[in-house]
């Protein structure tokens, strides 16, 4: 192992911790815990448990601490450390027919065009990973820490069509891993990304069938089109879906809902909201979500926005009365082509609740990545400023959360909040993902 990735390096103490108390400080180095190397953030969870440790800490002027501690089973030291995952992050090796990072324009933050394709951040952060990255070290230590769940890119379960699909040769024998992550009895998700004429019909069925053999480990499978950005160039030749490919996708999924439900009590496989919306289908219950488990691919966002949406409503009513004309004043919104049906059904509905207040909605076309892009996650800050320019607007500009980085006031193309403010001369608020926070949000400023 690298001397680098044996020093970590603590970037914050928590007040009243064990780590304060044992003078562990910023800056300073932990080297190994119980004579063991600490690979990465899973190594050191783990190592941390036992009721007794012996931490090596190196202080800024070289000098090393043996620590000896004692403390309560699975209790935490208190340390942050400046590399969150205390490892390099792992690059995709694989050259996917359909990834959305080679669909990008040139020029934009370097950031964005780095692929990740690290089983760690599964754990962490919900991405998800086709197992070409793991070796038989790391499923045996996910296995060994009993970690869970993780969330998998299946894509298909034909394994020569894995390997064309991923351009990776080792893709379809890494569906071996899923053996045993399963046989551990690791909790898993898993996600595939439908290219038309490729995966898609028979192949479908054929993976969706394959994929049951692993429930009840395998908790739920969500089935997504494909993402085409106009920057497609000597890239794989693939095409978008339409309503009649929609209902026949759709189908297939419904009628192993049928069975899955039948069999096991879950609904096992999705389809994310998409194909509802091109299939010009209503969306389905929250009964068919199974708890949501996939609201991150865009499996059941609008289901429970709405049901949110008009859970808050109902509550303001009983407590208020409708329509309630106290509350007045004028806003605008902004959203992306695919929920703007719903969104608007939503002002409306709100706007006979207060008739005071004023909501101007608009939808924002993708021109950045080309008009077959249609989530407001991928809007950027250009799009939006362009054409809201000389709209109607209001006393302030609502946009969903998903437009900008996370944790920061940023937007795809790097044109900041402040930017769009000062381009159209209004305040801007955003709004989070549920339906409570777009009532809460949009009246609270006129709250009497």
């Amino acid at each position: 192992m690298q001397e680098k990735t044996k020093r970590h390096i603590v970037k914050s103490v928590s007040p009243g911790s064990i780590a304060q108390e044992m003078e562990i400080a910023v800056k300073d180095k932990i080297l190994a815990i119980n004579n063991s190397p600490i690979e990465d953030i899973f190594d050191y969870q783990f190592l941390i448990q036992d009721e007794y440790i012996e931490v090596l800490v190196e202080k800024p002027d070289g000098g090393q601490w043996l620590l000896e501690i004692d403390k309560e089973l699975d209790e935490d030291l208190g340390i942050e450390f400046e590399n969150g995952l205390m490892d390099e992050y792992r690059h995709c090796q694989n050259k996917c027919i359909f990834c959305f990072i080679d669909q990008m324009p040139e020029g934009m933050r370097k950031t964005l065009y780095f692929k990740d394709d690290d089983s760690r951040l599964s754990f962490l952060q919900g991405n998800y990973v086709t197992l070409t990255n793991m070796s038989d070290h790391d499923i045996d230590r996910i296995c060994r820490y009993h970690l869970s769940p993780i969330n998998i890119s299946f894509h298909t379960m034909n394994p020569l069509l894995r390997c064309k699909m991923l351009n990776n040769r080792f893709a379809g024998e890494a569906l071996k891993k899923v053996d045993a992550l399963n046989e551990a009895g690791i909790r898993m998700n898993g996600q595939i990304v439908l290219c038309k004429g490729v995966n898609d019909d028979s192949e479908l069925v054929f993976s969706i069938r394959e994929l049951m053999k692993y429930i009840p480990n395998l908790e739920s499978v969500s089935v997504v089109p494909v993402g085409l950005s106009k920057y497609r160039e000597g890239l794989y030749p693939l095409e978008p879906f339409g309503k009649e490919d929609a209902r026949k996708t759709l189908d297939i999924i419904h009628d192993f809902q049928r069975e899955c439900f039948e069999k096991y009590g879950v609904h096992f496989v999705h389809a994310s909201d998409e194909w509802y919306i091109l299939a010009e289908e209503e969306m389905p219950g929250e009964e068919r979500y199974d708890g949501y488990l996939q609201l991150e691919n865009g499996v059941g966002m609008i289901r429970l926005l709405l049901d949110e949406f008009h859970e808050e409503l109902t509550k303001r009513e009983s407590r208020e009365g409708f329509p309630n004309k106290e509350y007045r004043g004028e806003l605008s919104m902004a959203t992306g082509l695919l929920a703007y049906p719903y969104i608007k059904e939503m002002t409306l509905e709100l706007m006979r609740a207060y008739p005071n207040i004023k909501i101007y909605l608009y939808p924002i076309t993708n021109f950045f990545f080309g008009e077959q892009i249609t989530v407001s996650g991928l809007l950027t800050g250009q799009d939006i400023r362009t054409q809201l320019a000389g709209k109607e607007l209001g006393e302030r500009l609502l946009l969903p959360q998903n437009v900008l980085r996370s944790g920061e006031n940023v937007f795809l193309d790097d044109l900041t909040l402040h930017d769009l403010e000062k381009a159209l001369q209004v305040p801007v608020n955003i709004v989070k993902s549920s339906g409570h926070d777009f009532i809460n949000t949009i009246l609270q400023p006129w709250a009497v």
